[in-house]
């Protein structure tokens, strides 16, 4: 009973904090916003920004590419070559409030040393803060193979239930967000931070994934992420802040979720999630249009939902938007197979059609044909 009641004690305050934050007059709110023409004036200095969400093929999550003992640079840049083949100038690499507790000063040589890989290949990185996909319980060494025929089986979120649910430990946020972008406020090797990625997921996965996650856990964020935004910004990067609208009615600020109109309006550059068929992915950019702000799409491409390179890619090019699929070698994150394969794993044989990624873990291209439309519309060719 005195549990139940602290639970009820802890949402209500955060509900009152966020209907306070509600109040305060959008000026004041996104005074330390970049303006428009800052926003633009940013943008028209950039090439047309194509990528991929990366994760190098031997590790199976954030936390095996970062640490110490699993950090493999030479693997980094074999796979940054086969980027950079494909005319890509950004890569969007996903951090870890855990890397930074676990050894701040190796961890920022580490993010030096991939930032030296991604010049040599005239890759600027989209870093991400924090992510609220997948499973709720991170934890630091050794990371658990791959479940045999799962999508993603080993990705992790960041910050876990544990911290994300205990306030107290909001400090140690707050450090690891001012260290990591403090440290690499003016370098130009960086292309943009993304301070959470879709922060109302409600984590994806397994049953056992959603029954770990708070289950205040989306007021939990809305709480919380106009505090990472204030952090971040404390630091004063030259870099742009955001974070991407995935989900929902985009056709007015008063038609989106509160989660959706506050990554908006606290977002420099606007970014947005979108798998959907050609036809939805031109209707979505023409939504995000009338904030008069640069777009870039930080996740699409999956096979099987209709989201491919032959038809999106051309589209991103034609309105001028930033393109970064999700996969760029298949490895142990196994993003080659279906969102569906959490329900049906696809053990015995693997569906014809990959989901995600491009190439083989040696290199090779899974379609030959995509590979020719990079090189057309990025003039790699």
């Amino acid at each position: 009973m005195k549990q139940a009641r602290r639970s009820y004690i802890r949402v209500t305050a955060i509900l009152l904090f966020v209907a306070a934050v509600s109040l305060i007059p959008a000026h004041m709110h996104a005074q330390q916003r970049w303006t428009e023409q800052q926003a633009n004036d940013w943008y028209a200095k950039q090439p047309w920004l194509v990528g991929a969400n990366f994760v190098p093929s031997d590790a199976i999550n954030e936390l095996e590419m970062w640490q110490a003992d699993t950090f493999n640079p030479k693997e980094i840049d074999r796979e940054f070559g086969w980027a950079q083949s494909l005319g890509m100038n950004t890569m969007r690499v996903f951090l870890h409030n855990l890397l930074w507790e676990q050894d701040p000063e190796g961890f920022k040589k580490r993010i030096d040393e991939f930032l030296t890989i991604a010049a040599r290949h005239h890759i600027r990185p989209v870093f991400v803060l924090f992510d609220s996909c997948w499973d709720p319980d991170p934890k630091l060494g050794p990371q658990h193979p791959p479940i045999p025929g799962v999508h993603n089986s080993g990705w992790v979120q960041a910050p876990g239930s544990a911290i994300l649910e205990e306030p107290s430990q909001y400090p140690k946020l707050e450090a690891y967000v001012k260290g990591i972008v403090g440290a690499f406020a003016n370098d130009d090797r960086i292309l943009a931070w993304d301070v959470w990625n879709e922060p109302d997921n409600g984590g994806g996965g397994g049953a056992e994934y959603a029954r770990r996650n708070p289950k205040d856990k989306t007021a939990l964020v809305l709480a919380l992420m106009p505090k990472v935004f204030a952090w971040a910004r404390a630091t004063h990067p030259t870099q742009p802040l955001t974070s991407g609208v995935w989900q929902g009615d985009w056709s007015s600020l008063q038609a989106m979720s509160p989660m959706a109109r506050l990554q908006i309006e606290e977002s420099d550059v606007i970014t947005f999630h979108n798998y959907e068929w050609p036809e939805g992915f031109e209707k979505r950019i023409h939504e995000l249009e009338q904030f008069h702000r640069p777009l870039i799409c930080t996740e699409y491409m999956a096979r099987g939902a209709g989201s491919t390179f032959d038809t999106v890619l051309p589209l991103a090019k034609k309105f001028h938007v930033g393109a970064i699929n999700w996969g760029l070698v298949n490895g142990k994150t196994q993003t080659n197979l279906p969102w569906d394969s959490w329900q049906r794993p696809y053990v015995l044989q693997e569906p014809t059609v990959w989901f995600h990624d491009i190439f083989y873990p040696d290199g090779k291209p899974y379609r030959e044909r995509e590979v020719e439309i990079f090189q057309t519309l990025t003039g790699a060719k």
